[in-house]
């Protein structure tokens, strides 16, 4: 590694950082952990790290409201914690000029450069048409492969499968484009985005969303504590930039994730007290580990290699466990943890990594009107497609977890099937390889319904948490405002938005909506539908004023 050090100020103490490392990453390795203050004087942190969750905002240089995890350390910088509210004395930051926007319109535009995204790109671009791809990290790769930043070394084969597919989605002609916020999608399709401070403007004639899934949260007292983060982020810290998000870790939740990143952290020096895997243990349903592992030989090896790996460490699992809540103490976090037999664990640690399932990023599919039906053992929607995984849009393509959990392998396949489709459709190759896939794109399905019968796919009930929990983590409402909403007037997700706020945050609900909707059936009796959701609005992201109106002033005057 020879990556030049840096430094940047926060809150006039000299934090050290490296040139191509988050924010989040420099500040945590520091161990500051307290980015911002809410309104209510709560303290918060990094927690899904991947710019969903919007807790970790801080001020940059005079300007508010900047990602710590997705804002790369600049030498010389002024960090500051963001206050709740600013004084009226504050100063604005000065006025930003933002330069014309900028118009592309490709045969085919990519939405997400992960391993779906980045495999279509590839596909059209190796049939002829002309491809751009749009990425909101700042290095492609996504959730799975999760690329190294600046000097650092690839880590294992994962990371340089992902470096090499990065590479290869280069060589075909496809232009990436990173560090993107998509922030508007309309019928066209139309898309508006800022880019590196300017205004982007899509007008694509065939369109690949691959905007993968996130982390859902496990909704106990204390899950919004600075110090409580996602299993994703926590790997992202040590994937991409070497920082381990604590020396003293516990993680928790259910799925396969979770043990591979608990491997990971312990291999890299973290002491993990302890793995929570909700689901029992796979020795009690030993007919299903079978076929799992006679449907993927290979998958299922890396998931026991993970499982040998831990109890050379000797990183306690426990299984049929679940999270009951988390308190401050000190400088450290005391977790207490129940298992099916009623017996309840105390770990004293520095983090807790939570990953509870996964919900899809599906806001842009359904801004454009793709159809939804609701997946009743996932608990989340998937998407209507077609084979060669068109949605009900013409002309509109998903592929991966956006469109429903299916996995990477899948995501892979269903990229190249995208791929191929979407460039034949504007007279570039044919549909012929797309064709040729299918059957590897079924045993990939097949292996990932084996894989989750084994794990508890499905959100666990709200009826669970205390009415102090909170439930929207960006308006601090709690359980308990929720359900006197749902007492006052039970009818929809929308209603209850409207009288509680719950879901009126800066993520859009995406944390908070799926457990609203739940709630709202409950007291309802009627069942969820794939219409019980809070509806996607403009702007999906938060986005300045300036880039706004460049972007209309694009609209207004196309040439």
């Amino acid at each position: 590694m020879t990556t030049d050090p840096i430094t940047f100020s926060f809150d006039g103490r000299i934090i050290p950082a490296r040139a191509g490392q988050s924010l989040a990453a420099a500040l945590i390795k520091a161990d500051q952990r307290i980015f911002r203050q809410t309104v209510k004087g709560a303290s918060r942190s990094m927690f899904c790290g991947m710019g969903v969750c919007q807790d970790c905002l801080v001020t940059i240089d005079g300007i508010a409201n900047r990602r710590a995890c997705m804002t790369l350390a600049a030498d010389g910088a002024t960090v500051q914690t963001q206050a709740a509210l600013a004084p009226l004395s504050a100063p604005m930051g000065g006025v930003r000029l933002v330069p014309p926007a900028r118009q592309i319109a490709p045969d085919v535009l990519v939405i997400g450069g992960g391993a779906g995204g980045l495999n279509a790109a590839i596909a059209a671009a190796s049939a002829g048409a002309s491809v751009v791809v749009l990425d909101e990290r700042k290095v492609p790769g996504g959730q799975y492969f999760k690329q190294p930043s600046g000097d650092i070394l690839v880590l294992d084969d994962q990371q340089a499968e992902g470096q090499a597919l990065v590479a290869q989605a280069r060589a075909s002609g496809a232009e990436l484009l990173t560090g993107v916020e998509i922030w508007g999608a309309f019928d066209g399709p139309l898309f508006l985005a800022e880019h590196h401070g300017a205004a982007l403007v899509a007008r694509p004639k065939r369109v690949i969303v691959a905007t993968g899934a996130y982390e859902r949260p496990h909704m106990v007292p204390g899950w919004t504590l600075p110090g409580v983060m996602t299993t994703g982020a926590a790997q992202t810290l040590w994937r991409s930039y070497r920082t381990l998000p604590g020396r003293r870790v516990a993680v928790c939740g259910s799925g396969p994730l979770n043990l591979q990143v608990a491997l990971e952290l312990a291999e890299g020096g973290a002491t993990v007290a302890l793995v929570a895997e909700a689901s029992p243990s796979p020795l009690s349903h030993p007919m299903a580990a079978l076929a799992l592992a006679l449907s993927g030989p290979g998958l299922a090896a890396k998931g026991f290699r993970f499982l040998r790996g831990l109890r050379r460490h000797r990183v306690p699992v426990r299984y049929s466990t679940r999270l009951l809540r988390v308190v401050p103490e000190g400088n450290a976090l005391r977790a207490t943890f129940r298992d099916a037999g009623g017996t309840e664990t105390e770990v004293l640690v520095d983090t807790l990594c939570m990953n509870d399932g996964f919900e899809p990023q599906n806001e842009i599919l359904r801004l454009l009107g793709a159809d939804m039906r609701l997946d009743r053992v996932f608990g989340h929607l998937r998407c209507t497609r077609t084979a060669m995984l068109e949605t009900t849009v013409p002309g509109v393509y998903a592929v991966g977890d956006c469109a429903g959990l299916g996995g990477a392998p899948a995501a892979t396949v269903e990229g190249r099937i995208a791929g191929h489709g979407a460039a034949s459709s504007v007279g570039k190759g044919s549909t012929q390889a797309a064709i040729g896939l299918q059957a590897a794109l079924a045993r990939h399905r097949r292996f990932q319904a084996r894989l989750w019968a084994m794990y508890t796919p499905g959100p666990h009930s709200p009826a669970i948490p205390s009415d102090d929990t909170i439930l929207c983590r960006c308006e601090e409402i709690t359980f308990g405002e929720v359900r006197e909403g749902l007492q006052a007037s039970p009818g929809h997700a929308g209603t209850l938005k409207r009288l509680t706020r719950v879901g009126m945050g800066r993520c859009q609900g995406r944390y908070c909506g799926g457990v609203a909707a739940r709630l709202v059936a409950e007291a309802t009796g009627q069942p969820i539908s794939d219409h019980s959701h809070f509806a996607p609005r403009v702007p999906i992201k938060p986005v300045s004023i300036a880039t706004i109106l460049a972007a209309q002033q694009a609209l207004d005057d196309p040439a």
